[in-house]
């Protein structure tokens, strides 16, 4: 079990190498990744979380995110944050950065899209087998040339 400092910092080096490479990860392959920064729920600090993301095949400027915290029990701290503050959140996809709001999904619409999501990366779907809350699916809405 890894402490909340140690993901901590495995997030920052994460965060360091993607944006160093102009978006990727090594230990995330071919993954799509972004960079998610909210505003803290609590803090009020700007906070960035490196996640993968699932594009919108008919909306170029809508992206889809998992808050699926490798699967604990407990939702990840990011989506408090997008729960507390929807808009003006920025997104980094490789060297694009956009201005973005976020709407969590609701049924059916979470579920066809985690389940595509699952199809692609059968981790999400271990992840949702081995806890028992609902894997939240939020939309983002990319602002272009923010």
């Amino acid at each position: 079990m890894t402490t909340q400092e140690e993901r901590l910092e495995y997030n920052r080096q994460n965060i360091a190498e993607f944006r160093a490479s102009g978006g990727t990860i090594e230990s995330f392959g071919d993954a799509p990744l972004l960079l998610l920064t909210s505003t803290g729920a609590r803090s009020g600090e700007p906070r960035t979380a490196p996640m993968m993301y699932l594009a919108d095949e008919q909306d170029p400027d809508r992206v889809y995110v998992f808050a699926s915290n490798g699967g604990r029990d407990t939702d990840p701290t990011w989506i408090h944050n997008v729960r507390a503050h929807p808009s003006g959140l920025t997104v980094e996809i490789g060297t694009d950065s956009f201005t973005a709001d976020a709407e969590e999904l609701t049924e059916p619409t979470r579920g066809e899209i985690f389940a595509i999501q699952a199809g692609r990366y059968p981790a999400f779907a271990k992840y949702q087998a081995g806890t028992d809350r609902q894997i939240p699916v939020v939309a983002l809405d990319l602002r272009r040339g923010s």
